[in-house]
């Protein structure tokens, strides 16, 4: 089997393409490095089935030879990625997803959307199923996420419709584990490097509102399992059990050596008061529910995060979103190798 992964040097597409090529696949890692790194994939580069394409997927994409999957990761994903560079986060929901669906369709190939559970915006049903069509401000500070990626959707299921293409949609909720970027914003990696440097955790508002993290593993599992089937989705992937920011701060202190305090910091704008996935289609239709249990989870990721500096933030521009597209320093192969 011959699989793109869209975004493959990020945190969650680095973890696929390793899977991937541990059940036999050959790999072609497609990703322009605006916010993926090309050290998360450098192990993988020895391995003799995986191929890293610098490519940004706005642009024109063809792959040589024989496609089976193309698996559509690529976009940025922290708020703090995604609000420094809100046209590009929109560019690559839009325009990727289509150049993406284009290849799948010339391809013959299966393809799956990672789509996102922000499509449910701030909910007002909980847990939320696939069924439920989301509470989203489209103008909102977060709105360039959210609302690329229900673009994706509603693009992904028009292709299907219209072309016949093998699509596949599942909604990704809240993810954690090694290779996340210590400085990308997300609850995890701010919590865990300010505990292990024994400064203040910062917890938003009063921290009563409730996330579900599911781990890495867990997640590329259910990834897997969607690409080797041909249900269209939407498909859930995440863990149901559901702890508010208050108590993963203090387990993250717990685990890192119990001495850093806890702080509280204004709420962002639009942030989710409830995050909860229901996971009955993924058990039912993936045979696919997740294992990893967040105490271990979370004493495996402190574990990756003590072992590694914290990197220096991006140089300047980043913060304006104009990062240039082809800055990374490293030499890649050509497209359609």
């Amino acid at each position: 089997m011959r699989v793109v992964v869209a975004g493959g040097a990020g945190f969650v597409g680095s973890h696929l393409c390793e899977r991937l090529l541990a059940d036999g696949a050959e790999v072609v890692c497609v990703d322009n490095f605006l916010t993926g790194r090309p050290g998360n994939v450098d192990p993988l580069r020895a391995h003799g089935a995986f191929r890293l394409l610098r490519r940004d997927v706005t642009g024109p994409l063809d792959i040589a030879g024989p496609v089976d999957a193309v698996l559509h990761l690529a976009s940025p994903a922290s708020p703090v990625d995604y609000r420094a560079l809100p046209l590009e986060t929109l560019a690559v929901g839009s325009v990727g997803t289509g150049r993406l669906l284009d290849l799948a369709r010339r391809k013959g190939a299966r393809f799956v959307l990672a789509s996102t559970s922000e499509v449910y915006g701030d909910p007002q049903v909980h847990p939320q199923a696939e069924q439920y069509w989301g509470h989203v401000n489209p103008v909102g500070p977060r709105s360039m996420y959210d609302e690329a990626k229900r673009f994706a959707e509603a693009l992904t299921t028009a292709h299907r419709a219209t072309h016949g293409t093998r699509t596949g949609i599942v909604r990704i909720f809240n993810t954690y584990g090694p290779r996340m970027r210590a400085d990308d914003g997300r609850a995890v990696p701010t919590f865990v490097t300010q505990a292990l440097a024994d400064r203040p955790v910062t917890v938003a508002g009063d921290g009563s509102q409730t996330r579900s993290l599911c781990h890495v593993d867990d997640l590329v599992d259910g990834l897997v399992r969607m690409m080797s089937r041909e249900h269209p989705g939407p498909v859930n992937l995440g863990n149901p059990h559901e702890l508010t920011m208050l108590e993963l701060a203090r387990l993250v202190v717990r685990l890192c050596g119990g001495t850093a305090p806890i702080t509280f910091v204004p709420r962002p704008p639009d942030d989710p008061s409830v995050r909860r996935p229901d996971v009955t289609v993924a058990r039912e239709l993936l045979d696919w529910q997740p294992r990893v249990e967040l105490a271990d989870g979370l004493a495996r990721t402190v574990a990756w995060f003590r072992e590694r500096p914290v990197p220096p933030r991006p140089g300047p521009g980043y913060g304006a979103g104009l990062v240039p597209r082809q800055s990374a320093p490293v030499q890649l192969p050509a497209a359609g190798t």
